[in-house]
């Protein structure tokens, strides 16, 4: 399939999943161009203009959350109209709608039991990952029938642990919580790597390590994608998953 919109497809068993970014909305300014979020100061006929763009690409609604870096999960009603609520992330074995998730240097992880017919998006910054989001996401899959074995996901574009610079307490604190996120920085300075962090809790879980996909740049690095850490009024990409 062509894609009208230059995001980044991300091959999940079962489902079809992209991550947006900057580029292919109709955005100005400090939000150019497909910002997602309306909680950012850009106008919200333009969000919405750039969400029917998302929605479009990825052929079905969107479904949002009002996202709070808690460890929340919103599991979606079997039928009818999705409510938005506050959670930081969804799972659902509806094929009617699409699932999004928000972040601008976080984690957007993606994930698929095809077997079970059940997706999820998480919203995995540094208070989600540690206070155990993933791990919650997981956990309202398996009510849903998902396996760990049977799941493949996709961790998205997000600061990678080169440049996550962070005071030492903080580093110290969430190594202890979860030892993979220590790392240093490129100029040599206290940081976390919240990509290693994720992908030590899905592979902990039972999620095979060949099934997720961590290739993705570093949003602070690459300007296509928004970025909290290099412009703190900026806008916010997307990880969107689907049923095939």
């Amino acid at each position: 399939m062509t894609s009208a919109l230059p995001a980044r497809a991300s091959r999940l068993r079962g489902a079809r999943a992209l991550f947006t970014g900057r580029a292919g909305g109709v955005g100005a300014g400090d939000y150019a161009t497909l910002n997602l979020a309306r909680h950012v100061g850009d106008d919200d006929g333009v969000v919405e203009r750039n969400r029917a763009l998302v929605a479009a690409e990825i052929g079905l609604p969107l479904v949002f959350v009002d996202q709070v870096h808690s460890a929340d999960v919103h599991v979606l009603p079997e039928t009818g109209p999705v409510p938005v609520l506050t959670a930081d992330a969804l799972v659902t074995r509806r094929r009617d709608v699409a699932l999004a998730i928000m972040v601008a240097d976080c984690l957007p992880v993606l994930l698929s039991d095809e077997q079970a017919g059940v997706i999820a998006v998480a919203h995995a910054g540094r208070a989600g990952l540690l206070g155990g989001v993933l791990q919650n996401t997981l956990a309202a899959m398996a009510e849903l029938g998902a396996a760990p074995a049977q799941i493949s996901a996709s961790i998205g574009p997000s600061i990678c642990g080169r440049c996550y610079e962070v005071p030492e307490e903080m580093r110290a604190d969430s190594s202890v919580a979860l030892p993979a996120t220590w790392s240093v920085t490129r100029w040599g300075t206290p940081a976390l790597d919240l990509r290693a962090g994720a992908l030590s809790v899905l592979t902990a879980a039972g999620i095979p390590a060949a099934e997720i996909d961590e290739d993705h740049p570093c949003t602070l690095e690459r300007e296509e994608f928004f970025s909290y850490r290099r412009e703190s009024r900026t806008g916010r990409l997307a990880g969107v998953i689907r049923r095939r």
